[in-house]
């Protein structure tokens, strides 16, 4: 496209913008900067949809007023699983004369969480539910940390939601 707008004000194909462009581009305009992209959902993007979004919320709107339901009857919960200490790329500064790419070392120990959080349309959330692997509680999880009292944490074979802990 860049080329096709070069040709549309030179005038002639003799002129090509050069593998730089884009950089030089970004620079001459201080209102624009570069950022690292990140990894998106297809299924996740396409519920960014400003019409899906409003068509949703009217069928809310309408389902409400038909039920006569109030918003501190609302909830939204969800979960969701992660792998504590997983490396994720990023920007490393080495040596001008360092030729290989930066490496950094990924701990073998691979354990899963899992949260739960919810929130009411009132106003006001449920504390998060914490789900580690384990069959133990350890003190420390509670002398040594800053979470707020109200989270729960809770223990599971695999740090997988049971039924046994969705009752609590």
């Amino acid at each position: 496209m860049a080329n096709q707008l070069l040709l549309m004000c030179a005038g002639n194909s003799s002129h090509y913008v050069g593998k730089n462009w884009a950089a030089n581009f970004v620079k001459h305009y201080l209102e624009l900067q570069t950022h690292l992209s990140r990894k998106y959902d297809y299924q996740w993007a396409k519920y960014e949809d400003y019409k899906f979004i409003s068509d949703w919320l009217q069928f809310v709107q309408a389902v409400k007023a038909k039920y006569s339901i109030v918003n501190n009857n609302i909830y939204n919960f969800d979960k969701i699983g992660f792998v504590m200490g997983i490396i994720s790329s990023t920007i490393v500064v080495t040596g001008a004369e360092t030729r290989d790419k930066a490496k950094l070392a990924q701990p073998g120990n691979r354990e899963w969480a899992t949260v739960i959080q919810g929130i009411c349309a009132g106003g006001w959330t449920v504390p998060p539910f914490i789900i580690l692997a384990g069959k133990y509680h350890l003190a420390s999880w509670y002398t040594e940390t800053s979470l707020p009292k109200d989270w729960v944490i809770a223990l599971s074979d695999n740090s997988w939601t049971t039924n046994e802990l969705a009752v609590e």
